[in-house]
């Protein structure tokens, strides 16, 4: 685990969960039948304002699980040549255990109980992961097997907008569109834009218990 400082007021903010924002490229919609490709993932950490921040990025490259279908539209639409030997990627059980070990650290530096998955469609990304992990009988699924934070819908209230392309560039955050379709690149957006969203509802005249006694937005 690097430096960065992790603070355990996060644990009061969203009920003893960290937010981690994952986002898959796969070889497919199906995520028991289609290949996981790439899973990056972004833990955050909040200040002492109870503002939050990306904090870490990580990145795997998958091979894809025997008998994984891989449609040819989707390979098109990621850019992704699963059989290129500069990916370096790895057997999914390697994979998932490399990208699961920060998050872990991270929630226990964090004073959290669990991870919570935070994405854009979220139910997409989870239902890939926990594919992945039930295929490799994984055992130490740092994250909630089916809650999760979804940007669409927070970006939809927020900004009236639902593509995260859009999304983001309404919060005023900028974006690439030749990186997008990446796993890391999209996940580090949603993260921008899902700290956004939240520092923005911190603004708001609300009480906010995890700061302490003195709840008021000053």
């Amino acid at each position: 685990m690097s430096e960065t400082s992790y603070n355990p007021l996060m644990s009061r903010r969203f009920r003893g969960y960290l937010p981690v924002v994952v986002d898959v490229e796969t070889g497919g919609f199906d995520p028991a039948g289609d290949a996981l490709l790439e899973v990056a993932a972004v833990t955050l950490r909040m200040d002492d304002e109870g503002r939050l921040h990306p904090a870490e990025s990580f990145i795997e490259h998958v091979i894809p699980f025997e008998g994984a279908n891989l449609d040819p539209k989707a390979l098109e639409f990621t850019g992704i040549d699963p059989w290129n030997p500069l990916r370096g990627a790895k057997p999914e059980k390697q994979a998932l255990s490399d990208l699961f070990a920060p998050i872990r650290a991270a929630v226990k530096a964090s004073g959290c109980k669990r991870a919570i998955l935070v994405g854009h469609n979220a139910f997409f990304d989870l239902g890939f992961v926990n594919a992945a992990v039930a295929r490799c009988n994984y055992k130490r699924n740092p994250f909630h097997p089916f809650s999760t934070f979804d940007t669409v819908t927070l970006a939809g209230l927020a900004f009236g907008q639902t593509v995260l392309a859009r999304a983001v560039m309404a919060a005023g955050i900028e974006w690439d569109a030749a990186q997008a379709h990446g796993a890391l690149y999209d996940a580090e957006k949603t993260a921008e834009l899902f700290c956004h969203i939240v520092n923005q509802w911190n603004t708001l005249d609300t009480p906010r218990p995890w700061l302490g006694t003195d709840d008021s937005p000053g």
